[in-house]
């Protein structure tokens, strides 16, 4: 993001290049923080109209007369005429370049950076100037995926141009917290900065903006083993009565905050909480900084207790089949009736694209005829052998219409046989409302990708048939779905193999020591599934199993709050705030 640009920009423009107005009071807030000296030399990338440069140069009046310098890069030629004009009037030695930053050589010459880089996601993010952002992280050793968007490469650029010690302070997307291909940004961060601290907020502070975001504040050199969180509901609980950096609370003149734990020490106004969080070896993502200290240390100390686990301890999670055209290769029973098609040459049994009727604990054969009847597409055109003479003409059908040029089809021979795996154990939710959910596949029916299968190991797949996905209906287990998944847009939460397999959930021995307390409550968790009252159900597995991972009734009511506020600004991006 940027300052909204000058001329005859239009909003479908700025959209395009990630521009979008920055509120004043958090442009001062954030030079507040960052400038030290009114001798500072101060730069902005993609500076817009200067926002955060007009508020260094306030931030610099009011600590003195130094000379301080103000620097500007942006790709807008009208942006950047506007930004120099309106810096001509702060009496500073300013230089506005116009110019793609990621062209510029960092020379490491400024003691501040700051600003909003633009939110360009990867889709709208290609050609030259991917090329360009990709070689600009990587002369500091990060190698960004394909799927980066604009934001990961803008802040690595931007700490090459700090002096030893300089300071970073970047408006970003929570997702430098969970997206995969940040995850050499989270490291290239704590080991190049001395001291980093992220300011979150629980609401978003953007109007009309569904991105949320939150502030990077990094200085000093050497690295670091630890973040400071600071956690606040909004922009305004940040900036407190003085409307941001007065220089009296939270700034010490040491290279940090003060010591008064969010507040200002002008009367105990509370500018959230701050606490130190180390992210662990396995912490591929940093999902877990936005808890509160105290689920955090309750999650710590279940993670150590044997009686939790991970959902690898159980099986395999795995991906389902991609047919390359859902639409030519799913059937219904009316539509394998009108070809003609041989249930025994031509088709196998399948879970239906989507996961709209995995939200049981089970789903049984009759659940499979029961959605056939309902018109759902629980056959697979996938003949195993040679077709029959229907399944033949199907196959000259979908030659006329184009379905082998799909890529999928393309690559393999026959195109019209997909590859499929064994039936698996269990079935998982891949994309979620509310949490994955784990359901039995007594049906014994194939999977496509819409749904991930889970393949029990010998010695639990007794236990794990009969009563995994109800031990799965635990807060804990809920919580950590929202760690190690993903929010996509509209609020869904995704969860890929590899992520399934750190789901916390209740170990083997556990699920056997309370089997028949887990047993008696099956019934009611059962209906109260069907009615759609999830939570309830947890409440009743919570009942059984929170002993055994030695949880207090107020810890558990620590898990529960902590997983309904991530749950919270998840499904709060799909919709705009008024």
């Amino acid at each position: 993001m940027t300052s909204a640009p000058a001329g005859k920009d239009t909003p479908e423009l700025r959209k395009a290049r990630g521009a979008f107005f920055t509120p004043e009071a958090l442009c001062r807030y954030m030079a507040g923080w960052a400038i030290r000296s009114s001798a500072d030399a101060v730069l902005e990338p993609s500076c817009g109209e200067a926002a955060f440069l007009l508020a260094a140069a306030d931030r610099m009046s009011a600590l003195g007369t130094g000379p301080g310098r103000l620097h500007g890069v942006d790709v807008h030629p009208a942006s950047a005429r506007e930004a120099q004009r309106r810096l001509a009037l702060t009496g500073y030695p300013t230089r506005i370049e116009v110019a793609d930053f990621f062209t510029l050589p960092p020379k490491p010459k400024f003691d501040v950076v700051l600003g909003n880089p633009p939110f360009v996601r990867y889709q709208d993010f290609s050609g030259a100037a991917r090329v360009r952002s990709r070689e600009a992280a990587l002369n500091a050793g990060v190698n960004l995926t394909e799927l980066a968007s604009s934001w990961a490469a803008f802040t690595v650029h931007s700490a090459l141009f700090l002096k030893p010690g300089g300071r970073l302070a970047l408006v970003l997307p929570a997702g430098l917290l969970s997206v995969n291909y940040a995850a050499e940004v989270r490291r290239f961060l704590i080991r190049r900065f001395g001291r980093v601290r992220l300011v979150l907020f629980t609401e978003r502070i953007f109007p009309g903006v569904l991105e949320e975001v939150l502030l990077l504040l990094a200085e000093g050199a050497g690295g670091t083993d630890h973040c400071e969180l600071q956690q606040v509901r909004d922009l305004g609980q940040l900036l407190g009565p003085a409307g941001g950096f007065d220089g009296q609370g939270g700034y010490d003149g040491e290279g940090g905050y003060g010591g008064q734990g969010g507040f200002d020490g002008q009367g105990g106004f509370d500018r959230g909480t701050v606490s130190n969080w180390r992210p662990g070896i396995e912490d591929v993502k940093w999902t877990s900084a936005l808890l509160s200290a105290p689920a955090r240390d309750v999650m710590a100390t279940v993670s150590a207790d044997p009686a939790a686990t991970t959902l690898h301890t159980w099986g395999e999670t795995t991906l389902g089949a991609v047919t390359g055209n859902n639409g030519y290769f799913t059937r219904s029973p009316e539509q394998v009736r009108t070809a003609g098609l041989d249930p025994e040459r031509d088709l196998v049994r399948l879970s239906p694209p989507g996961s709209r009727h995995l939200r049981g604990l089970h789903f049984s054969t009759q659940d499979w005829t029961a959605l056939g009847a309902e018109g759902g597409a629980n056959w697979l055109f996938r003949p195993s052998g040679e077709p029959s003479p229907a399944g033949r003409e199907y196959i000259r059908t979908g030659e006329r219409i184009g379905v082998p040029e799909a890529y999928k089809c393309r690559i393999r021979k026959p195109w019209w046989r997909v590859p499929l795996v064994a039936p698996a154990d269990l079935l998982l939710t891949y994309m979620n409302a509310d949490t994955p959910r784990v359901t039995v596949n007594q049906a014994g029916v194939h999977h496509l990708n819409s749904v991930h299968g889970i393949y029990l190991r010998p010695a639990h797949r007794r236990l794990g048939a009969e009563l995994l996905p109800l031990a799965c209906l635990n807060s804990l287990t809920l919580l950590g779905a929202e760690t190690v998944g993903r929010a996509y847009g509209g609020g869904l939460l995704k969860i890929e193999p590899r992520e399934a397999d750190r789901l916390p959930v209740p170990a083997p021995a556990l699920v056997e020591t309370y089997r028949s307390e887990l047993l008696s409550v099956r019934p009611q968790v059962a209906r109260a599934l069907a009615e759609g009252r999830l939570l309830d159900a947890v409440s009743l597995v919570d009942g059984v199993l929170a002993q055994g991972l030695s949880l207090s009734q107020d810890q558990v009511m620590v898990i529960r709050e902590a997983r309904e506020l991530l749950a919270g600004r998840r499904t709060a991006r799909t919709s705009a705030p008024s």
